[in-house]
């Protein structure tokens, strides 16, 4: 039987103030190659604004996820820092730069690792369930996840149709990143489906693992995100993330795949027994009466580094009113010779892709996040979707007011040094003082000392 009509929406991370370039992610080639350089705030928060825009301008769904309070102050008093906010960064600044820069990093802006969701349709309660990640296995990341659930509180607050779980343990045996490695096929969004989890390594089992970079996601994490969200075995794919390529700087699922609908687009070297995935996919998909495609890109047309470098896959893969599939691609994809000739021949090939629209995201990129990292997907059907805050759907009066309020609080230069000033912090935070005004937020800022 049909189900409800429903929607994909995307919730888009707005940048924070203190969007920087510390180089803290180990494993993500682009975050380190790009350490100490100067960012612009102003400039990554309108990039992402502007994607956002023109999104719903062409009809998609389009939310906005507030960024988190940074510098973090609370994360420097746990540590041992003392006396008013000013001492506090001053002496963090002096004697542990790099719990200074962890503690002002704006990496909530990539919500592709805020949470992972799993829509209605699929949950044993027919509520859509929210796992915020735990993100262990970086420190400046496993600190969001109890803002992130205020964030999602304020915005998904009908708790007859949205569960909000807490964060798994934050421990390497349970690390999660989110939905950056989970995707979902199904027919139609409102129809029943199957969720695709994709782990780096088993925690307690056999199997590969990468010996250059670490594994973030385990194999106990997304069962554990499965069980929360009452999700049944026929329904769910677990699969492992290759080895080798988690060492060539894929330290998420979604720098070498992404899923929609039926529809799954991906590197040839991405999974251990890729085969295995694909009939697995296939089968469980087919009980659902529900076909299934695995556009696989060979590595002799687009290397693994090719596909590092340029963000191919950290695509956003969407589907428009008319169920035509949009590819939403960076810049740099045009930038790569032997990614732009893939992309160019994408129409004589008669895949399921029938577009492919280009984003400048420099400021993002030069930190490791493309167009994938920067949404958080959230199935909902029609009530669902009226549950939702009003105000974080993004539409004209909602730009307006955003690209006005970016202009008035950030910063178009920052450099690592600068997070010593003790002005961002209140820059910072009359920012976000009046953003929750913008989004109906009410007290998801606590602003504690």
């Amino acid at each position: 039987m049909q189900a409800s009509k429903a929607y994909e929406a995307n919730f888009d991370g707005l940048v924070g103030p203190t969007h920087n370039y510390a180089g803290l992610s180990f494993g993500n080639v682009a975050s380190r190659s790009n350490e100490k350089s100067v960012a612009n705030p102003k400039a990554a928060a309108k990039q992402g604004l502007r994607k956002m825009k023109r999104l719903a301008d062409l009809g998609f769904q389009q939310g906005v996820l507030p960024p988190l309070e940074r510098p973090s102050i609370r994360l420097l008093r746990d540590v041992g820092f003392s006396g008013d906010d000013a001492s506090v960064i001053a002496r963090a600044a002096r004697e542990a730069p790099e719990l200074l820069a962890a503690a002002s990093s704006a990496s909530a802006m990539w919500t592709a690792n805020a949470a992972t969701v799993s829509p209605s349709a699929d949950t044993e309660d027919g509520r859509v369930h929210f796992t915020p990640a735990n993100l262990a296995a970086k420190l400046h990341r496993a600190i969001e996840h109890g803002e992130t659930r205020r964030s999602l509180g304020a915005i998904f607050a009908d708790e007859a149709r949205f569960r909000i779980h807490h964060a798994l343990p934050g421990t390497p045996a349970l690390g999660d990143e989110g939905a950056a490695n989970h995707t979902r096929f199904a027919r139609e969004y409102g129809d029943k489906g199957v969720e695709f989890f994709v782990y780096g390594k088993s925690e307690y089992g056999q199997g590969p693992q990468p010996q250059r970079y670490p594994a973030r996601q385990t194999l106990e994490a997304s069962r554990a995100v499965a069980r929360l969200h009452g999700l049944s075995s026929d329904a769910t794919v677990f699969a492992q993330q290759s080895p080798d390529v988690i060492d060539a700087g894929v330290f998420h699922n979604d720098v070498i795949a992404v899923g929609n609908r039926t529809t799954l687009f991906c590197h040839e070297r991405a999974f251990v027994d890729q085969h295995k995935v694909y009939d697995e996919l296939r089968t469980k998909l087919d009980a659902l009466g529900t076909p299934f495609t695995a556009l696989e890109v060979p590595e002799s047309e687009v290397s693994v580094e090719d596909a590092v470098s340029s963000y191919l896959f950290n695509s956003q893969l969407l589907s428009s009113a008319d169920g035509r599939q949009l590819l939403i691609v960076p810049q740099e994809c045009r930038e790569n010779a032997r990614v732009a000739a893939y992309l160019d021949s994408l129409a004589s090939r008669k895949t399921p892709i029938d577009e492919v629209l280009v984003f400048d995201l420099r400021e993002s990129m030069k930190n490791g996040g493309g167009p994938a990292c920067l949404r958080l997907r959230v199935v909902l059907d029609e009530a669902e979707r009226a549950a939702v805050n009003t105000r974080v759907w993004m539409n004209d009066a909602l730009f307006t007011q955003l690209d006005a309020w970016i202009d008035r609080h950030y910063r178009d230069r920052l450099a690592p040094a600068d997070l010593a000033d003790p002005k961002l912090l209140a820059e910072s935070r009359a920012a976000l003082d009046e953003l929750t005004t913008i989004l109906g937020l009410g007290a998801v800022y606590d602003f504690q000392r």
